[in-house]
C-alpha cells in the first residue's frame, strides 16, 4: 500500500486529522533532502507536540522531477535515521506530516503569490544551494524571476501590496544555504534588486525593517533517497510504499541568528527540540563546526586517501586511523576551541559526536570529495589551529602536524607543484617543530605505509 493520509491513519497513534487541518505558516523554497531532513523534521516534531501548529507550502523551483509524487502521498514521507549516538548504533523511522502541498514556481506562480497574501504565513525558509543566493540583475526586469532572491523579492512585493506595507505583515526569512552570513547576504541582494527595479523607498524600508532576515547554520548529513535494494528492505519492514522516503543521520543542528523577541515567538517550533538554537550570534556554532568537524575532515583526508580508504566509514573501521582521529580531536583541537563563550564541555561533547558521525556505517562519504579545494580548506580550517597551538604551548601539535604532513604528501603525489604554494611559508615557519625527520622522509619517498608506521609511533609516545 502507498503511504498517504488514509494509510498513515492505520499505522500511527498520531492524530492525523488534527495534523492535516493545521494552517499553512511556512513557505519553503526548495524540495531538497536537507530541508526535508532538518527544518521540516523540527517543524513536524513540534506539530506533533502541539507546539508550533503550522504546516509548510513547498515551492519547487527546478525543472527536475514534478510534484505528482507529493500529491499521491498527500506530501507525507518517511525519514529513516541510521547512525551512532553515544557510541551505540540506532535506527528509527518517522513519518513526516509537516508539508501541506508542493507547488511549482514554473507553472503555479499565482499559487506562490496566494501564499504571500495569506495572513497566516509568517516564515520563509530556503535552501537553493550555495549559488542560489546570488544577484541576477536581469531579474529586476523580469515578471518571472530566475533566481531565488528574485523570486523572494516578488513574493515580498505582493505581501507589501496586499497588506498595505503594515509592519505586522513582515516575515521571518531563514536561508539555510551553506554560506556564511547567508541571511545578511540574501537581504543585501533583495534590496539591491529592489533598487535596480526602481521600487520606492517606502517598500525598501519595509523590507529592511519589517522583515527579519536570519542567518542560520545547518548541520546534518542527509544522503537522501535510499538505494534500490535498501528501499525494498525498508518498505518490507514498514509495510507500505514510500517513493519520497529519505535517510539521514541522527545528528541535527539548526542555529538561527536573531535577537528579535517577536521572531522568537514566531519560531515557536524551537521549543520542541534543543537542537534548534535561537541566539543573537551564531558565531560560536560556526567556529565549533569549522574547527572540530571541518578541520578534522581535512586533517584526516590526506592520510585516508594515501591509506587507500575509499570512504570515511572505511577509515573509521581501522583502529589506527580511529585512534589518530580521536586523539587529535580530543587532545589537541578541543582545548584550542574551548575558549571565550565556548566551554570545554560544549567542545568535547561536539567532538565525541563527530567521532560517532564519522563512524556511521550507513553513510558513504567519499574522501575524494572532501579533498576538493584541499589547499584552500587547509588554509582556512587548519592553519589558524597550528598558529594558536604554537603560541599557547611554544611547540607544534604532534597529531595535527602529522595530518598536515599527510596533506603535503598527498598533494605532492598528485603532481600539482603549485597546489601548496599558499601554505609554503607557513610550513617552513613551523617545520622544525611540526615535522620530524621521519615524516619528511615519508614525504620525499611518497611511501604511504611508512607514514602509517610514523603515526603508530606517534600514538604510542
Amino acid at each position: 500500500m502507498m503511504l498517504n493520509k488514509k494509510t498513515y491513519a492505520t499505522i500511527t497513534t498520531d492524530n492525523v486529522d488534527a495534523l492535516f487541518v493545521l494552517p499553512e505558516k511556512v513557505v519553503q523554497f526548495g524540495t531538497g533532502v536537507l530541508l526535508r531532513g532538518l527544518p521540516d523534521y523540527f517543524i513536524d516534531k513540534a506539530n506533533k507536540l502541539g507546539v508550533f501548529n503550522g504546516r509548510i507550502v513547498v515551492v519547487k523551483s527546478t525543472d527536475q522531477g514534478g510534484t505528482d509524487a507529493y500529491a499521491a502521498q498527500d506530501a507525507l514521507y518517511t525519514i529513516l535515521e541510521k547512525g551512532i549516538e553515544n557510541g551505540l548504533p540506532i535506527e528509527r523511522t518517522t513519518i513526516n506530516a509537516s508539508i501541506s502541498r508542493v507547488v511549482s514556481a514554473k507553472t503555479e506562480w499565482q499559487s506562490v503569490f496566494d501564499c504571500a497574501a495569506n495572513p497566516d504565513i509568517q516564515i520563509v525558509i530556503s535552501n537553493t544551494t550555495e549559488v542560489g543566493i546570488t544577484l541576477v540583475a536581469s531579474d529586476a526586469a523580469s515578471l518571472f524571476p530566475e533566481s531565488f532572491p528574485g523570486k523572494l523579492l516578488h513574493f515580498l512585493m505582493e505581501r507589501y501590496r496586499v497588506f498595505n506595507g503594515s509592519t505586522e505583515s513582515g516575515l521571518v526569512i531563514i536561508p539555510t544555504e551553506l554560506i556564511s552570513d547567508n541571511g545578511i547576504k540574501l537581504k543585501e541582494i533583495v534590496i539591491e534588486l529592489a533598487k535596480l527595479k526602481g521600487l520606492d523607498e517606502a517598500f525598501i524600508n519595509w523590507v529592511n525593517t519589517a522583515n527579519d532576515f536570519c542567518s542560520s547554520l545547518v548541520d546534518c548529513i542527509v544522503p537522501g533517497k535510499l538505494p534500490a535494494n535498501e528501499q525494498d528492505k525498508f518498505e518490507q519492514k514498514v509495510g507500505y510504499q514510500d517513493n519520497l522516503a529519505i535517510m539521514s543521520e541522527p545528528y541535527r543542528l539548526w542555529a538561527i541568528e536573531t535577537a528579535n523577541q517577536k521572531t522568537a515567538s514566531i519560531l515557536s517550533f524551537a521549543a520542541a527540540d534543543a537542537r534548534v538554537i535561537l541566539a543573537p550570534s551564531i558565531n560560536k556554532y560556526k567556529e565549533i563546526k569549522l574547527r572540530l568537524l571541518n578541520a578534522t575532515h581535512s586533517l584526516c583526508c590526506g592520510f585516508a586517501i594515501l591509506s587507500e580508504f575509499l570512504t570515511v566509514r572505511d577509515a573509521l573501521n581501522d583502529k589506527t586511523f580511529k585512534d589518530f582521529l580521536s586523539s587529535m580531536l580530543l587532545d589537541e583541537i578541543v582545548p584550542l576551541v574551548a575558549e571565550g563563550d565556548i566551554t570545554m564541555e560544549e567542545a568535547r561533547s561536539f567532538a565525541l559526536q563527530v567521532v560517532d558521525r564519522f563512524s556511521n556505517q550507513s553513510i558513504e562519504h567519499l574522501w575524494v570529495n572532501i579533498a576538493v579545494q584541499y589547499t584552500a580548506k587547509m588554509q582556512m580550517r587548519v592553519v589558524p589551529l597550528v598558529d594558536k597551538y604554537v603560541k599557547r604551548y611554544s611547540k607544534a601539535p604532534t597529531l595535527i602536524s602529522f595530518g598536515f604532513a599527510a596533506f603535503l604528501l598527498f598533494m605532492k603525489s598528485k603532481n600539482d607543484p603549485g597546489a601548496i604554494d599558499a601554505l609554503a611559508s607557513k610550513t617552513t615557519m613551523v617545520a622544525s617543530d611540526v615535522f620530524d625527520k621521519q615524516v619528511f622522509d615519508c614525504i620525499d619517498k611518497m611511501d604511504a605505509s611508512s607514514i602509517k608506521n610514523v603515526l603508530v609511533s606517534l600514538l604510542n609516545k
